[in-house]
């Protein structure tokens, strides 16, 4: 995990060498010089003591969820009540299939029949039989992609349109919506803020967190989730993505079967999965360069425009997040210029869902990023 680890054992290797020397003197009433082999040998022995307490701190470490990783976190997951690492999903659209003719009886479309798009991009294949009724000449299925994670997503309606493996009076197919609902397999990050927020999932989803909980779990992808009441007994959701963008009817769906379902769902509550608020904005800023810097002017470009795009990210990532020049500001002072006039955004106050209003959420519109120079410090 990206967060510091705490130190246990004190590492530090010049008060390792002076007391390592300070006690080897006590005990031979030798006085270490600098270059004699006494000297030599006690850095020798303090870096292997150094090495060890660096290993019982990380040790140390693997025995907090806030620090472990991989399998440690894993094996740690079981004081929990999420107790696995959420792995990788395919994404998942609807595929419309079309006969060449009404038949008299139905025609069977069985399920694993694979389709893919022009370009052989992806393979996807229905999750079950269908049958196009007599009379009819076509029939709708859900298919998944055969390979898991986000590479799935985002095929729009009809860019998934060529047959792989033929049925009877087959003549065309295409996806009827955008494919979503893929997610690459749980981050320890991830996986360490849902089981956080799994210990609210001990009782149902009538406490907020309960609700948020079992939102999370659908998918990787799933950035922040409200669950607001604005009138007693009914429940709405507002799911963000990571990329900042609300979620997709996939997604969406999803979230809902997983939290109104009876055991989860407390009897009196009427759950809904809507959508926030968009609050559109812009950046746009000019900044400045101290004469004196030792960082060429497209260095500082490419710092600057890193640093916007941290801040739009960050900036998307949460709901209800105010929408704060400010923190532009420091993001781009950090970069090494003298100084910037951000123009826009202005700051916005944004709905965290805690009103009977909808939640808002920034999105980000036009960038423009000018340098007006160098300037003395």
């Amino acid at each position: 995990m990206s967060r510091m680890q705490y130190q246990f054992i004190p590492t530090d290797p010049d008060d390792i060498i002076a007391w390592m020397t300070a006690k080897y003197e006590e005990l031979t009433g030798v006085t270490v010089q600098p270059g004699s082999p006494e000297n030599i040998f006690i850095r020798w022995a303090a870096a292997v003591v150094i090495h060890e307490r660096a290993l019982a701190n990380y040790a140390a470490n693997q025995n907090l969820p806030s620090r472990a990783e991989g399998k440690n976190l894993d094996a740690l997951a079981e004081l929990f009540y999420t107790q696995e690492r959420p792995q990788a999903k395919a994404a998942t659209c609807t595929m419309r299939f079309t006969i060449s003719e009404a038949q008299t009886s139905a025609v069977l479309i069985p399920g694993g029949t694979r389709v893919t798009d022009a370009s052989n991009t992806l393979v996807w294949k229905t999750v079950e039989d269908i049958y196009v009724k007599a009379g009819e000449t076509c029939a709708d299925v859900k298919i998944q992609c055969e390979t898991k994670g986000i590479a799935g997503n985002g095929f729009v309606a009809r860019q998934i349109n060529t047959i792989v493996d033929l049925f009877a009076y087959f003549k065309s197919c295409a996806n009827i919506n955008e494919s979503d609902g893929g997610a690459d397999e749980a981050t320890d990050e991830k996986f360490y803020e849902l089981l956080r927020l799994s210990m609210d999932g001990y009782s149902c989803a009538g406490a907020r967190g309960g609700y948020i909980y079992f939102a999370k779990q659908v998918s990787t992808e799933i950035a922040d989730v409200i669950a607001a009441s604005p009138t007693p007994g009914i429940v709405k959701l507002y799911v963000l993505m990571n990329d900042g963008s609300l979620a997709a009817e996939e997604i969406k769906s999803k979230v809902l079967a997983a939290c109104n379902a009876d055991e989860v769902r407390p009897l009196t509550d009427l759950v809904s999965v809507e959508d926030a608020e968009l609050v559109p904005y812009n950046i746009r800023l000019t900044y400045y360069i101290p004469r004196t810097s030792s960082r060429s002017g497209t260095e500082l470009a490419e710092a600057v425009q890193a640093a916007v795009d941290e801040y739009a990210s960050w900036q998307s990532g949460k709901l209800g997040r105010d929408i704060n020049q400010s923190r532009l500001i420091s993001m781009l002072m950090e970069t090494g210029i003298k100084r910037v006039v951000v123009e826009e955004p202005a700051f916005i106050p944004l709905r965290d869902g805690s009103t009977k209003e909808s939640p808002q959420v920034a999105a980000l519109g036009t960038v423009t990023i000018e340098c007006g120079g160098y300037e003395d410090e």
